[in-house]
């Protein structure tokens, strides 16, 4: 029984440490699910090396590397080819030249109508002329799908007013 048991607690610490780094690598930032993925990793090659020796510690870490490796190339394929790639939080080359977009390429979208692509509070993403465009409202909340005009623009996204 207390083989179940040792063995219980390395499979619980590895499996709930690669969930909470796979939940990260989804996240922005590092934070605290990252760090208790790694906490949990590390416990669980710390038991292996204590309950079983140092080669099944060093197969239990092959084995958390393999795995993480495997699903961050699964991950990125989706990303770039996959159904993730047309997931609205994955933002498409030409999204991203949008998003940079200059002070002298946005100036020639003033006075021109567009679409909320996303809530303003004051800030997030407006459509107009099939470009995506970063977009802050005069102040107001602004929900997603109604008719703004762009206003002016400020550093590297444009200001909207509700129509």
């Amino acid at each position: 029984m207390e083989f179940l048991s040792n063995d219980l607690i390395l499979i619980l610490c590895s499996v709930i440490g690669f969930a909470l780094l796979v939940l990260e690598a989804f996240m922005p930032g590092f934070g605290v699910a990252g760090l208790c993925g790694i906490v949990l990793e590390v416990i669980a090659v710390y038991c292996a090396w204590a309950y079983h020796g140092t080669v099944f510690a060093l197969c239990v870490t092959l084995a958390i590397v393999l795995i993480t490796g495997i699903t961050v190339f699964l991950a990125y394929r989706s990303a770039v080819k996959g159904r993730l790639s047309k997931s609205p939080i994955i933002l498409t080359s030409e999204e991203k030249a949008d998003a940079g977009s200059s002070a002298e390429q946005l100036k020639d979208y003033v006075n021109k109508e567009g679409i909320t692509v996303s809530s303003l509070r004051p800030g997030g993403f407006v459509e107009t002329e099939g470009i995506r465009l970063n977009a802050s409202s005069e102040g107001e909340f602004i929900e997603k799908g109604k008719s703004v005009r762009i206003t002016g623009v400020e550093g590297n996204h444009v200001t909207v007013r509700a129509i």
